[in-house]
């Protein structure tokens, strides 16, 4: 697919920006909430919770490509991408509610029900956020614009993120903690969901979606040519693995502020807000730095910047609370950074493919990328739950309790030398990645043949 030339229009940036309210508040809200929602008010063992939570996600990593093959293929009146942002959309909010509904009460068959609800919401959320992903490297033929196209995306990404996250744990509160706690925040969290899944839908009618060229003929043949994208697989890599290290920074902020920071009431929403509020602030200076820089190099730096903070946190039990929350907001200054530049670099692979190969699979290459994001940010709450078990961790159905020094301990780690290496070790994988401007520029005017990212 080529898309048409020139930069897009601000209704088009705005509403396609619309959509990460949709995929910030669900990537969000079951890293930091759903381990502790089993563990402190379900009373589901540490272990368990940790199973319960990586499961229904590991399953995406079969749906996605998947979803990407469908979409690919799929001709409407609405385009290909849209009708999935209307409908996987509203499956999403109607499905996270349901997450936290509590028909179960407390015990393993409330555990099991969780399980089941989190499995179809996983479902629904590959079918919004497969063909979302796919949409940039078919608005747009232009290095810098998808940028900047991005840079949209991830400042409306960080308001989602931090307005669910930092008012989800006040919902719970303001609704009578428990189980009631938690269905009222369902309520908020699916509300979210599909106001960003139908600003996208609405915002995304008149963007232009190129022409359409052909798409391999069986899904295990796009699944070979995305493999042999030497750029993607990079990058992929870098991605998934630092995916990890954020998702198990989400998962232990709960514990973190009421086990370290002693904090249980109001921790959990200033650490949010300090993790996710200078993303607003340096996305125009991610930008500049990405010009200078180039994405590769400035998706490294903001990789470091992510690491050094998280390390240096380990100290936080002797620091004062006023340098905890800094170095908790440079974390966050790194994860925009890391946010804007891989997704930015994403559909400059897709565009890149296309180019080179003459069809259309950017479904495919998205199903893949969402998969495993969608794997890392599950697997950092099931590695923290393990860390959390083999440190002892109490669970309980009342609420948090007092732990061990040990448990303490694994908490400490967990939130801060754990993804500090997880993310920190991924950046070396972008030695793969050599794809620059002037390479896509030559593939998108050269006559479409076969190849792939060197």
């Amino acid at each position: 697919m080529h898309a048409p030339p020139g930069p897009l229009p601000r209704q088009v940036h705005l509403g396609y920006a619309l959509g990460s309210l949709a995929t910030g508040a669900f990537g969000t809200v079951p890293g930091l909430l759903l381990l502790p929602y089993l563990t402190d008010t379900l009373g589901v063992a540490a272990g368990v919770a940790a199973l319960l939570v990586l499961g229904p996600k590991a399953w995406d990593v079969l749906v996605n490509p998947v979803v990407g093959r469908l979409s690919d293929r799929t001709r409407t009146r609405w385009g290909a991408r849209r009708p999935y942002l209307f409908f996987g959309g509203l499956a999403l909010a109607v499905s996270f509610a349901a997450i936290f509904a509590g028909l179960f009460g407390t015990g393993p068959a409330a555990g099991a029900y969780v399980a089941v609800a989190f499995l179809l919401t996983a479902t629904a959320f590959a079918f919004f956020q497969v063909p979302y992903v796919a949409m940039p490297a078919e608005l747009t033929d232009d290095y810098a614009e998808r940028t900047r196209l991005m840079s949209w995306r991830i400042a409306v990404l960080a308001l989602a993120i931090l307005v669910s996250g930092a008012l989800a744990p006040m919902v719970v509160t303001a609704g009578g903690d428990g189980l009631a706690g938690y269905r009222w925040m369902g309520l908020f969290v699916a509300a979210l969901i599909a106001v960003g899944a139908l600003g996208a839908f609405l915002g995304t009618r008149a963007a232009p979606t190129g022409t359409v060229a052909r798409s391999e003929p069986t899904l295990r043949a796009q699944l070979a040519v995305a493999g042999r994208n030497r750029a993607f697989r990079a990058l992929l890599l870098c991605f998934v693995v630092q995916s990890v290290g954020v998702a198990t920074i989400l998962a232990g902020v709960n514990y973190f502020a009421a086990q370290i920071l002693g904090d249980p009431a109001t921790g959990p929403t200033v650490l949010f807000a300090c993790f996710v509020g200078p993303a607003l602030l340096v996305m125009p200076v991610w930008t500049r730095v990405g010009a200078r820089l180039g994405k590769r190099a400035a998706l490294v730096a903001a990789s470091v910047i992510f690491a050094v903070a998280a390390f240096a946190l380990v100290a936080a039990p002797v620091l004062p609370a006023v340098a905890t929350y800094a170095l908790v907001a440079l974390i966050g200054c790194g994860y925009a950074g890391q946010q804007v530049f891989a997704l930015a670099m994403l559909p400059d692979c897709i565009a890149y493919d296309t180019a080179r190969t003459g069809r259309r699979q950017a479904g495919v290459f998205t199903g893949l990328w969402t998969a495993g994001e969608t794997f890392g940010l599950a697997l950092g709450p099931g590695l923290f739950g393990l860390v959390l078990q083999i440190s002892g961790y109490a669970s309980s159905s009342t609420g948090p309790v007092a732990q061990s020094d040990t448990a303490r301990l694994g908490i400490l780690l967990g939130f801060t030398v754990l993804p500090a290496l997880l993310v920190g070790l991924a950046a070396v994988a972008l030695r793969g990645y050599h794809l620059t401007a002037a390479d896509l520029a030559r593939a998108v005017t050269d006559t479409p043949k076969g190849g792939s990212p060197t």
